[in-house]
């Protein structure tokens, strides 16, 4: 069984940084593609960044390079790192794999900005 475990969010000022980890177990961590998305209160759920398997990166067009996915195999984990932090960016993110053809998801970690 596929299962993504997300931990690292909290309350921070605008302008400040947070680390999002994410740790997945029941499959072979380094032979997939892994993600991270956040959904607002009343908008679709949007996607923030994308690791492939060999490391190269993707990222969403509302990011502006502020963030920063990363993947430690060894440890089965990816990190998204939040830097410069708007309001905006509040959200609940979750980090995903497509595993048989299907998106799982993990619970979500709530990440709110103060102004």
């Amino acid at each position: 069984q596929v299962q993504l475990v997300e931990s690292g969010g909290g309350l921070v000022q605008a302008g400040g940084s947070l680390r999002l980890s994410c740790a997945a177990s029941g499959i072979i961590f380094s032979m997939y593609a892994m993600a991270w998305y956040r959904q607002a209160p009343g908008k679709q759920r949007e996607l923030v960044a994308r690791i492939l398997t060999g490391g190269t990166t993707r990222y969403g067009d509302s990011i502006e390079g502020r963030f920063t996915i990363s993947r430690d195999n060894a440890k089965n984990t990816v990190y998204l790192q939040l830097s410069s932090l708007k309001p905006e960016d509040t959200a609940v993110y979750y980090c995903n794999v497509i595993h048989s053809g299907r998106d799982i998801w993990g619970q979500g970690t709530q990440v709110t900005v103060s102004s």
